[in-house]
């Protein structure tokens, strides 16, 4: 009775219920303490009888085997791994998802695009986008799903509307006037704007449970401003970069007002469901130090600040593609996790950041490419130098769109069985 009223005074659902009566029934039929029903290990349901094993002895899983029950009552009645992870708590391995995860390199998301052929289609029908985001969890078990979208998804609910071209990118009608700034809505109802996302986080917290953290994320506004001055992708980004020196005032205003929206949209997805959130600023990496600190930096902190004063316990990671020089400055934003490329080591990240502060990555994309023993070896050497503290296995860019299924496959197994 007395162990039923501590889990009970837990905050817990029906998917919760609907896997601790199995434990409470395996419990019983093996002898054992109410309490090792509910002690657990990992939330993949592939490790469960691995972690039985070690608390309830094989004798026990034996006949925890007979049951009805097999695996059930080594599942932990708690927050999922990667978010417990990102917010600094002791965890049982190292958590591991891959940026891009749900997209080109997957034959299956390959097959739907023949189904529905623009991006825009994929990303903003629910049921679609929700069916894509969860082929990288079915598929390899990460601990993470991020919800399949754009960073420039939000940007019709700010009266800009744009255009995916699966060859050329993004297309939109530059912005380059104060006059054109002025248009820009500062949206105070994403639901309305955005239904399908909220749609989407909610049946992706549906659907994994407490196997998996759903992840939202957004850009941030330096690199959203490239986009929209510039009118889509750029090499040398020298549209933003002449406004900036030429017409600052006028970049100042547009930073202003995506800040705003970002960290509105930021929130709409945590109460959406979204349980980590990561935020872009893929571009910010072509500034030079003092370009950074006035056209970036203060905007990313507005992010932030908005997204902590509404869900202070809901942990960040911040990501900038070609990031070696700035990780001081990413540290500086307050978010909870700093993600790396493969340019640095983790030793030398948390030797300038500090060890408070959470790390995520940074295997090479590139290594996918390679043997099994190379993927295996480098995967390793990260794990080791993060010593399963503070850390967020990942790449340190996107998967590339031709990496083998099998290599990526190998990869987050690799992670998963490495022991600290």
């Amino acid at each position: 009775e007395k162990h039923i009223t501590l889990f009970s005074s837990q905050r817990t659902t029906v998917r919760m219920w609907k896997v601790a009566l199995p434990c409470l029934l395996v419990a019983f039929q093996c002898s054992l303490p109410l309490t090792c029903a509910f002690s657990g290990a990992s939330p993949s349901l592939a490790r469960l009888n691995t972690a039985a094993s070690a608390r309830l002895g094989d004798a026990a899983v034996g006949r925890a085997d007979r049951t009805a029950a097999t695996s059930l009552s080594a599942v932990k009645m708690e927050d999922p791994l990667l978010l417990r992870a990102a917010r600094g708590e002791k965890v049982e391995y190292t958590p591991v998802w891959m940026m891009r995860q749900a997209g080109r390199h997957m034959q299956v998301y390959r097959d739907l695009v023949k189904k529905y052929p623009t991006f825009r289609e994929r990303s903003e029908i629910a049921e679609v986008s929700t069916e894509i985001s969860l082929q990288p969890v079915k598929a390899y078990g990460v601990d993470g799903c991020i919800l399949f979208s754009d960073i420039l998804t939000p940007l019709p609910g700010m009266g800009v509307e744009f255009d995916i071209k699966e060859a050329a990118g993004p297309q939109l009608k530059p912005i380059r006037t104060k006059e054109q700034i002025d248009q820009i809505t500062i949206q105070s109802d994403w639901s309305k704007s955005m239904p399908f996302v909220k749609q989407t986080l909610g049946e992706l917290r549906e659907e994994v449970g407490n196997t998996a953290t759903v992840l939202g994320f957004v850009g941030l506004p330096y690199t959203m401003a490239t986009y929209l001055i510039e009118g889509g992708t750029s090499r040398e980004y020298l549209e933003i970069k002449k406004m900036m020196y030429s017409s600052p005032e006028i970049l100042h205003k547009m930073l202003e007002a995506l800040a705003e929206n970002i960290g509105n949209y930021a929130n709409y997805q945590i109460e959406s469901g979204a349980q980590v959130i990561q935020i872009f600023d893929s571009w910010a990496g072509h500034l030079a130090p003092a370009d950074y600190d006035i056209f970036a930096l203060p905007y990313q902190k507005m992010v932030v600040d908005a997204i902590k004063k509404k869900n202070p316990d809901v942990p960040i990671i911040i990501y900038i593609a070609k990031s070696g020089a700035l990780l001081e400055r990413m540290a500086k934003t307050g978010v909870d996790i700093v993600s790396l490329d493969w340019t640095v080591t983790i030793d030398e990240a948390r030797e300038r950041i500090g060890k408070d502060i959470g790390i995520q990555g940074n295997l090479d994309p590139a290594v996918l490419y390679g043997p099994k023993h190379i993927i295996k070896e480098r995967a390793e050497a990260i794990l080791k130098q993060a010593g399963g503290r503070n850390h967020v296995m990942n790449l340190g860019h996107g998967i590339e769109a031709t990496t083998p299924e099998e290599s990526a496959d190998y990869f987050v197994k690799t992670v998963q069985a490495y022991k600290h």
